[in-house]
């Protein structure tokens, strides 16, 4: 049995973009891939996942269209918008620059 991760403030929505980043997606898939990534750590419930995709949507990061899925269900498939890039590069360098902080912390050098 696996356990539910729960991410910090603000890291759902890079990792939204991120998955999305890779092409047209809709929102299954992306709780899919987020959990097939993490393996199995990050377990995303649909009352987490659409809210931040609509808010995505809303902020003018995300453009969305209804397509058919696979399966030949209609879906809402997410797609970066050029605003959607520009904050997932923001927001990719400062957690880059945040862990390489911590990481001084916790693995420090020996003293001198």
């Amino acid at each position: 049995m696996t356990t539910k991760s729960d991410l910090p403030q603000g890291t759902l929505d890079l990792l939204i973009l991120k998955v999305i980043a890779l092409g047209p997606v809709h929102g299954y898939a992306i709780a899919q891939r987020l959990q097939q990534v993490s393996g199995d750590v990050v377990q995303v419930p649909q009352g987490s996942l659409y809210p931040a995709l609509h808010r995505l949507e809303n902020r003018g990061l995300l453009a969305a269209d209804w397509k058919d899925t696979e399966t030949g269900r209609e879906a809402k498939f997410y797609r970066l918008t050029r605003a959607g890039r520009r904050q997932l590069e923001r927001e990719a360098r400062e957690w880059e620059r945040t862990t390489t902080i911590l990481a001084r912390f916790l693995t420090p050098k020996e003293q001198e």
